[in-house]
Formats: C-alpha cells, structure tokens, sequence
C-alpha cells in the first residue's frame, strides 16, 4: 500500500518551526519531506535535524507527479511555502484521480494566524509601496501631505460608525489603519530620529498599561468614574511639560468639538466663571458656547448631536 501526500500547510505570519505536535509528528515520520529552496518553514525544520529535500520540479503538475510517485516507499511530506503554492493541490488531486491505486492525500494545517498577524501584511505592503520599485506616488508623500488624509479619513471613520453599518465601519477603520501605518513607514526615513511601526506600538502598549494600573498593577477602583479620576491623573503626571489647562487640544479639531474639550479643560482647572462670563457674552459666537454648556449638562456631545440634526436634515431633504 503506498504512503502518503502530505501538504503541510503553515501562516508566514508566525514565526518559521511554530508547527502542531501532529505537524511535528508527521515530518519525522516520513519517508521524504520536500520543499522549494529557500524557504523560512522548511529551513527551520532542516535546523530541527529533518532532512529536507529541495523540490525536483518547479512547475506544479510535475512536482505533483514526482510527489505522488514517491510515495511507493512512504508518507511524503510538501513543507509548503510561503506563497502558498498555487496551483499545487489542484495538480495532485488530478493525478491521484488517475491512478487505480491512488495515495490518500492529507491536507494538514501546521500552524494558524495569531490575532492580529494580519498587521503584519498591512506593514509589508505599506513597506513594498514606499520602497524603490513601489508606488512612486506613495514615494513622494510626506507627513505633511498626509495630513488631509489623515483627517478625511478620521471624520470617514466618525460618519460610518453613525451609520450603523458593521462593513462600512470595518472598511473605514482599515483606510485609518492605513494612515498610521503610512505615517510610521515615512518616519523610518527621518535623517536623524527615525522610528518606525513597532515604536509607535511599543509607545502605545507602554501607555495603556501605564494608564490602567487597576488592570496591570494593584490599584482598586470601584467605577468607571474612579477609573478616568485615575486616567487624568496619571497623565496630568506625564504632561508635566504642559503650563496651561488648554495646552494640548488640537486647534484643527471642529469647532464645537474643540469648544467641548475646551470647556471641560478650564472646568477642571477650576475656571468655570471664566467660561460662564465668555459664554454670557454678546454674538453668535457666545450663543453657541452657551449651546455647548447645555449640551454638557445634559451628558450629551455637541459635536455629534449636531452631526445626528444633520443628517435627519439630509433625508427629509432628500426624501
């Protein structure tokens, strides 16, 4: 009875020799284990003490054939590559089909993507875009003509969460993911103070951990309300640098979101007269910072409740 085809099938995304104890198994038991040259899986199994043969054939329906016939002395093993091998299984499935004795074929899966290994192929391609031979537009991007971007696509994200709908949301999130990782590929480049993807996470997972102390440490917190006190804190802690409770809001945020953070700011630093007296002013202007006081009264976001009016105003009009 003939042995049989193995197509050990792993992710790229995880490290090379991170395989199933049936994996394993299966690669020291064989007769023969074959893999093109070269690749990261088969050279760390070779580095584990299995012999790994490179491939006889390049074109897939040959390399089918010499698989499937060597299995006259045993379980052949395919480490199989990184890009897949297209076209491989197909060719294998033909030529056992062929055969009145055929080899019992197993697919097996060695090894499974990680959340989030997908980041990986964000950050490879991003890196294939901006490299020599990429995108010459990509190329020539700057963090300054990004910029644009950057917002469009932030108030993109903002407009599809408020639709409601889970694949716009998805989609919309991705084309912001793309901007960070665009931003971090840009700054490996900076001539004196490069960084890069994992810099940026590294500053981020340091800053979470730092900021929820109830989580990562052994402070108590018996509500969400002593969970942002602590937030504040802690980073009124790291914002010594800061000399004045409005430094630090963005002066590109809209209007009326930029009013709310700006009223919240002085509220805290305890100089709520001196946002009362601005707001009992004469003009528009005083009007609408007023509107934003009774927003945050009423727990409400003024920025979105106007967004909410805006878009009923866009159906009755279109209705």
């Amino acid at each position: 009875m003939p042995g049989r085809v193995v197509l050990l099938v792993s992710t790229p995304r995880v490290a090379p020799g991170l395989l199933t104890r049936e994996a394993w198994s299966s690669l020291e038991g064989a007769y023969a284990v074959w893999a093109r040259p070269d690749e990261p899986q088969a050279l760390a199994v070779a580095e584990a003490g299995i012999d790994v043969a490179t491939a006889p054939h390049e074109d897939p329906a040959a390399l089918a054939r010499a698989l499937v016939a060597a299995t006259a002395d045993g379980d052949v093993v395919w480490v199989g590559s990184s890009d897949g091998d297209p076209g491989l299984s197909d060719a294998v499935a033909v030529e056992v089909t062929r055969l009145p004795d055929p080899p019992e074929v197993e697919l097996l899966i060695a090894s499974f993507d990680v959340p989030g290994a997908r980041l990986l192929d964000v950050v490879a391609v991003m890196d294939r875009l901006r490299s020599p031979g990429g995108c010459p537009w990509d190329a020539e991007q700057t963090h300054e003509s990004l910029v644009p971007y950057l917002l469009e696509e932030a108030h993109e994200a903002v407009e599809a969460i408020e639709s409601g709908d889970p694949d716009h949301v998805r989609e919309e999130l991705g084309d912001l993911l793309l901007q960070v990782a665009f931003h971090a590929r840009v700054a490996e480049e900076h001539p004196s103070a490069p960084f890069g993807i994992d810099d940026v996470a590294a500053g981020l997972v340091d800053k979470l951990v730092r900021r929820h102390p109830h989580v990562f440490a052994e402070v108590e917190v018996d509500s969400a309300e002593q969970v942002a006190a602590n937030w504040d804190a802690i980073k009124a802690g790291e914002k010594q640098h800061r000399t004045h409770p409005l430094d630090g809001i963005p002066t590109a945020l809209p209007a009326l979101a930029r009013a709310d953070k700006t009223v919240g700011r002085l509220t805290k630093a305890g100089l709520a007269a001196v946002v009362d007296e601005a707001a009992a002013g004469e003009g528009i202007g005083p009007r609408l910072l007023a509107l934003v006081l009774a927003a945050r009264a009423d727990g409400l976001d003024p920025e979105g409740e106007l967004r909410a009016t805006l878009r009923e105003l866009h159906e009755r009009a279109s209705s």
